[in-house]
């Protein structure tokens, strides 16, 4: 029987028994598309097919084997949603790295299509994250947590945003296993994980990518992270659990150019407990809701005082409705009535 291995596409049914290939023999490599303490991920065409792949190297030196075959199956499984990155069933070994194969997006990741100190558009914004709300509730539905949601690991298929899709399961375990800290917070890493120590047990829980994806939504529309990190020593982060928390009825201000209805999300999906978190699909009750509010021509200090003074009593307003109490009445009448109420408390 004549070996014909060398002139077939490399496939594999499973990691357990992987192929040690050469790279260089089976695939062109054209250029490296990201690079990151994982390893890293270069496009590349196939010498037998012609098709062009990304394919994620990961070291061996850093890597162990149960580590990549978890995240080469858990990408593979996943790949049947519309908006979760295709990976392919090309998994091999070469004398230096685990490698897998998975679709290339040309128009590169979402990082790059948020403009600093901007944001996007809002349209564009609701665009991304119902489609990332469709992926984690189908992962949620499975009972595995992403764990790592951030616009690097979002990748932009189509310009108008109509179609993007979520990548990296590295860090992607179940819902209620046991973790142990290992690396530093980021702005999307929620308080309960950034209170624990280097090494600390970890509680794996959905409401962590429902706190990533909040933080994520404002980064889109303002082109900046909310905080550094989410624990009560960052100034930005204490004003606004004050805030949600209703300790006080100013709102920082970052978050003045929403509208209450988006406050009304954010305090849900930003809760400091994470059991009193909502769930990824509350998002869709609000996609027809605007989120913004219009930029202010009038920059006086008097103006502008009066302008904030004016958001808060719509949140308010909106706060008290949702408790049963009517508000539709004259704005006078109405701040006396809110007015009263916070007296009350």
């Amino acid at each position: 029987m004549s070996d014909s291995k060398e002139n077939k596409s490399p496939r594999s049914s499973t990691s357990d028994n992987l192929q040690q290939l050469s790279l260089k023999e089976h695939y062109e490599v054209e250029k490296e598309l990201g690079r990151g303490t994982y390893g890293k991920v270069v496009l590349a065409r196939c010498r037998h097919t012609g098709t062009q792949v990304a394919l994620k190297l990961l070291p061996k030196s850093s890597t162990k084997m149960r580590d990549f075959q978890r995240e080469f199956q858990l990408s593979y499984f996943l790949s049947p949603h519309s908006n979760i990155i295709d990976t392919y069933n090309v998994a091999f070994e070469t004398r230096s790295s685990f490698v897998f194969a998975q679709e290339h997006a040309p128009l590169g990741d979402l990082f790059d299509a948020i403009p600093p100190q901007l944001g996007m558009r809002e349209s564009d914004a609701k665009n991304v994250v119902k489609q990332l709300a469709s992926a984690l509730e189908f992962m949620h539905s499975k009972h595995l947590v992403h764990r790592d949601i951030k616009p690097e690991n979002v990748l932009v298929m189509a310009p108008d945003f109509s179609r993007v899709k979520l990548m990296d399961f590295g860090m992607t375990r179940k819902h209620g296993n046991m973790v142990r800290k290992t690396n530093g917070s980021i702005p999307y890493t929620p308080p309960e994980v950034c209170e624990a120590v280097r090494n600390e047990s970890i509680y794996v829980s959905s409401s962590a990518d429902v706190w990533a994806l909040a933080v994520l939504l404002f980064c889109m529309l303002t082109g900046n992270f909310p905080w550094e990190n989410a624990d009560i020593g960052d100034m930005y982060f204490k004003e606004f659990v004050l805030w949600q928390r209703r300790k006080t009825t100013k709102l920082p201000s970052q978050w003045r150019r929403f509208t209450p209805r988006a406050m009304k999300f954010f305090r849900k999906a930003l809760d400091v407990k994470p059991e009193r978190r909502c769930e990824v699909r509350e998002i869709h009750k609000y996609l027809s809701d605007a989120w913004t509010q219009k930029p202010r021509t009038n920059d006086s200090e008097e103006d502008s005082g009066s302008s904030a003074s004016c958001d808060h009593m719509d949140e308010l307003a909106t706060m008290l409705q949702d408790h049963g109490i009517e508000t539709r009445v004259d704005r006078r009448l109405r701040e006396r009535r809110i007015s009263e109420w916070l007296l009350s408390l």
